[in-house]
Parts: structure tokens; sequence; C-alpha cells
């Protein structure tokens, strides 16, 4: 039936059309599929009050159980007179097949049953068929669903009544107590499944609690940030701003440096309100403006350069345009060290090289003692460790130490994919240093 056929048919059809594929997808696909019997979990409620050893042993009990019942399945048959072995160990057969492919365990039990109608002296339901029947369908209908139970009960009942030619009394000790087996096992599973939707509604509700409760401590840091941080810088812009005017006739050199104090002020109060809205909310957008990349890395250090910082750019190789990502952090890595160079190192010079060699990009950024009467700043290393999370979100490779002078050394490499490098340069040697530029800086 074409699925225009199924729409347009009557609710009936449609029924009976579902229930036939469910009985195709239950019993019939997948027949000789290898499904094992996975062992109790060990941490369940009974289960994990008990010892250790004993628990390792507890949690086999269903295996046990099956084996256990395809044995008494064993026995009743030697109850016969004729065939006593084949009638006991034919329908053990698929008792013990539930272990393992309980679909096809289904299917066996059928033909164990004709064979001891066949060869037996009971009729259709002797001790050891009726016995492994039953149990057959309570395993597969613990190992499945309710629905494939229902299948099963129905096609039993279907078969037991076709071989004893249309009488259902034969049949009805069977019909009865299967389908009294199979609804214990049926209400065992809704509960289940119940306990189970339970579990994860509980799950959701408490991630979502969590989610919420990190949403407003977010929120609070934020809120604490803008009103301490923000308002300082604030201030600063605006005395910047009108320190020109409280002195007369100031030198150039001052309006210079008050206009540049103003202009950090305001990049600041900038990237402070990005970072904020990152905070705030967890959908933030960020906005359309381009972050910053190496191509204007000349204005970091000329800005650095007029609060007194010598700094020196060098760089080797051939400049090409790498990944967003890598030159944002590149480009935060520079900024970083020499913002750690005016706080720690006062009155020192920096020199900051950037090597662009096959299959990455590679930052040196070094400067000397510091000199003269300004003290150096205490650091807590928050800027080192955000520079080791940008190199490591990038599989890249990172050093920061002392220099023998009394300055100090970061060295980074930035690894790129190979389709996203230049294919014509030149191959690094195998085993080679991925900071060459730092060994050629210390020869």
């Amino acid at each position: 039936m074409t699925e225009t056929q199924t729409k347009t048919s009557s609710p009936e059809i449609r029924a009976a059309a579902g229930a036939m594929d469910g009985l195709r997808e239950d019993l019939f696909r997948h027949v000789f599929a290898y499904r094992p019997l996975p062992p109790l979990s060990p941490e369940g409620r009974l289960i994990r009050r008990l010892p250790e050893g004993l628990r390792r042993a507890v949690v086999w009990t269903p295996h046990a159980l099956v084996l256990f019942a395809a044995f008494i399945v064993l026995m009743s048959g030697f109850a016969t007179w004729n065939f006593r072995l084949f009638m006991g160990l034919v329908p053990a057969i698929p008792v013990a097949m539930t272990l393992v492919r309980p679909v096809a365990a289904f299917w066996a039990s059928w033909v164990a049953t004709l064979f001891c109608a066949l060869l037996g002296t009971d009729g259709l339901w002797g001790a050891s068929a009726f016995i492994a029947q039953v149990v057959v369908l309570v395993v597969v209908a613990a190992r499945t669903r309710p629905r494939t139970a229902a299948w099963m009960w129905l096609l039993t009942l279907l078969f037991g009544v076709f071989l004893e030619g249309g009488d259902p009394s034969i049949t009805a000790p069977m019909a009865v107590l299967s389908a009294f087996a199979l609804l214990v096992v049926t209400v065992f599973q809704v509960r289940r499944d119940a306990e189970r939707e339970v579990t994860v509604q509980r799950t959701v509700t408490a991630a979502e609690r969590d989610r919420r409760t990190l949403l407003e401590e977010r929120t609070t840091i934020a809120r604490e940030l803008h009103d301490v941080v923000a308002h300082h810088m604030s201030v600063v812009a605006i005395q910047a701003e009108a320190a020109p005017y409280r002195v007369e006739n100031p030198p150039p050199e001052l309006d210079q440096a008050f206009v540049t104090i103003r202009e950090n002020a305001v990049a600041a109060l900038t990237e402070l309100r990005r970072v904020l809205g990152v905070v705030r909310a967890e959908d933030y957008e960020a906005p359309d403006a381009p972050q910053p990349t190496l191509a204007v890395l000349d204005g970091l250090l000329d800005n650095v350069r007029e609060t007194g910082l010598e700094t020196e750019k060098v760089i080797t190789g051939a400049v090409r345009e790498l990944p967003q990502g890598v030159e944002l952090s590149a480009y935060r890595i520079i900024q970083e060290a020499l913002s750690n160079t005016l706080r720690h190192a006062p009155g020192a010079t920096a020199r900051v090289e950037i090597s662009y060699v096959l299959g990455g990009i590679g930052l040196r950024i070094v400067n000397g003692p510091p000199t003269g009467l300004v003290k150096p700043s205490p650091g807590a290393g928050h800027g080192i460790t955000g520079m080791r999370e940008r190199v490591a979100m990038l599989d890249g490779v990172m050093t920061a130490e002392s220099t023998e002078d009394g300055g100090y050394e970061v060295a980074v490499f930035l690894p790129v994919p190979p389709a996203e490098s230049e294919p014509d340069e030149p191959a690094a040697a195998p085993g080679a240093d991925p900071l060459p530029y730092k060994k050629a800086e210390q020869a």
C-alpha cells in the first residue's frame, strides 16, 4: 500500500496497516539478530547494598533463571515414555536461545512444540512443550515491548487452534496461563518505563535548574563588573577629555597623552560591554564589528609606544591571511604579552617576532628587565593562563619563561590545517622544532 493510498483510506484500514507493520517489525525483521541479554546493573537499589564479591554474581541472576527453566524443561521431557531425551532437549533449546536470539527463540518454540506433538503421546501441549512455550513467551516479552507480547500471544493461540482442528479447549490452558504471565510482564514494563521517564524528567529539571542558577550567577557577575570597572573607566575617559582644559597652554605632548588615555578607556569600555553581553545572556549574538587581526597589529604597537614602551616588530616568512580564529588569538596573545610587559617590566624594551612557517604561525614576544624608578605591578598570573587557554584551544604549543638577563619570553606556535596554508611553501623537515625562530634567536 502506497503512502498516498494510506492517507486517503479509512481510519480502520490505516490502523490495520499500522498493526501489520508492527507485526513485521517485531517478529519478522531481524529474526536471527544477535541480542545477548545484558546483566543487571550493579548500581541497582538492592544489588548495590551487597558485598562486592556477591554483587558480581547476582548481576547474572536472569541468565541463571533462564538456564534453570531450560533444565526444568529438559527434566520434564523424561516423564514421557517415547524419545525421552529428545522430548526434553528439543524444547529446552528455544528456552536457552532467549538469552541471545529472542525472536528466533519464539519461532523455534513452535518447531519444538510440533516436534513433541508428533513424537510424544500427550497431544499438542505436552509437559515439556507447555513449559517451554510459556517460558519463551515470558522471556521474549520481557526483552521486547508490550506490542510484541500481544502479537506472540495471539499467534500462539491461532497456532494451537489450527493444529487441534479448530477446538480451542485444548489450547485454552496455554492461552489463559500465558495471558496472565504476559499481563504481569507488561505491567512491570510499563512501570519500569514510567520510572525511567520520571528519572529523565528529573534529570532535565535539575539541568534546567543548574542552568538557571548559572545564568543568575553570570548576571550577578556582569552587574558587579559593570558597576565597578565600567564606572571607573568612564571616569577615566571623562577626566582625560577634560584635563587639557584645566591647564593653561598645555604642551602638545600632554594633549596627545590625554587623547591616548581617553581612546584606550573608550576602547576598554567597548570590549567590556561586549564581554558583559556574553556573560549576561547565553544566546548573546556578537556584534558585527570585525575582530582585530594581525593586519592591524601596527596600531596596537603604536598605542603601546605612546605609553613609553619601545617595541620592535620583526616578520619572517611569506605573510599570508590565516583563519580568523588563528588571527584573533595571535593578536590577543601579543596584546596580553605587551600588557604584561607594561605592568611587570616598566622601562623595558620589547620585541615582537612573527614567523609564517609551513603549517602555522610562530610568535615570540620577549622583553628586557625592568629599568627606572617605577616599581613593577604584582600579578596573579591570569594573563599567562588566558594565553595558554587560547593556545590549547587551537592545539598549539606555548612556553613562557624568564630570560637570562632578567627579562621574560613568550613563545607560541599556532598550527593551521594544511588545506588553509599556502601549498607552495617549503615543507619543514620531519621532527623539526615547531618554534624554529626561537632557536635562531638564541643562536
